[in-house]
């Protein structure tokens, strides 16, 4: 559903013009439910980078303080 090309940034912009549209316009049923999906794949996806770095963070300040 979302690009999975789009790096962290680029999807979370993409997710802010959605939520945007979705609180200024008022598009017809099918149209909301369709950003809304769109919105939470982008939303997993962030999620799912965000935990990734994280983790990533964990693990080179474990590093650092055991090569202590």
């Amino acid at each position: 559903m979302a690009k999975q090309n789009l790096n962290f940034e680029q999807q979370l912009q993409e997710l802010e013009k959605i939520v945007n549209a979705m609180e200024t316009t008022t598009p017809d049923l099918d149209a909301a439910l369709k950003q809304f999906e769109k919105g939470i794949a982008l939303a997993r996806e962030c999620e799912t980078k965000l935990k990734a770095a994280e983790q990533k963070i964990k693990t080179i300040s474990h590093d650092t303080n055991n090569a202590d």
